[in-house]
């Protein structure tokens, strides 16, 4: 394990609440938001309406930017999200989940609570300079976000849709110059 079981999981939500914007958008309804929040074992709040939909769906630019930009920019732009929520980092245990890292009350809006525990996962990315463990996917024709937590850093694609798309066609190239 890279990071703590907590940060990684932070990092992987956000990244698929970027992707979900991809073509198609997967994040449309109130529906989707509601199997999001279960794939990624979310706590606390959570409206299931059309305003969290939205607020979701808004942070996907903010997030997109945090995980593909700079480390320096990244660090600014944790600092400013955590000023900007009010985050007071504490240790909690919930839901069979031992100690971990909170910054935001259970109860606050999920957009809020979404943008704080990407920021703060990203502290650790940015403290262990492991910025090149996010990128964008390797497919020209997809502008998915990757998170690479394997230990010789080779994941390359967002999805395996996108893999096995490249590997296809890598082997009719290869196929053809036979």
């Amino acid at each position: 394990m890279i990071f703590g079981h907590d940060t990684e999981a932070a990092l992987q939500a956000a990244v698929a609440l970027v992707n979900s914007a991809e073509d198609p958008d997967s994040l449309t309804t109130v529906q989707a938001v509601d199997a999001w929040f279960a794939e990624h074992r979310y706590t606390g709040r959570h409206d299931r309406d059309e305003t969290e939909l939205d607020e979701l769906r808004a942070l996907r630019p903010v997030l997109r930017d945090l995980l593909t930009t700079d480390r320096d920019r990244a660090a600014e732009l944790v600092n400013t999200m955590l000023t900007e929520a009010g985050a007071l980092p504490q240790l909690v245990r919930h839901g069979g989940e031992d100690w971990h890292l909170h910054a935001i009350d259970s109860d606050a809006p999920l957009a809020r609570r979404v943008i704080v525990e990407a920021a703060m996962a990203m502290v650790d990315v940015v403290r262990l300079d492991e910025m090149s463990r996010l990128s964008l996917c390797a497919d020209e024709n997809c502008r998915g976000v990757v998170i690479d937590l394997t230990r010789n850093r080779s994941r390359r694609f967002c999805t395996t849709a996108c893999a096995n798309r490249n590997a296809v066609a890598a082997y009719r190239a290869r196929s053809k110059n036979r």
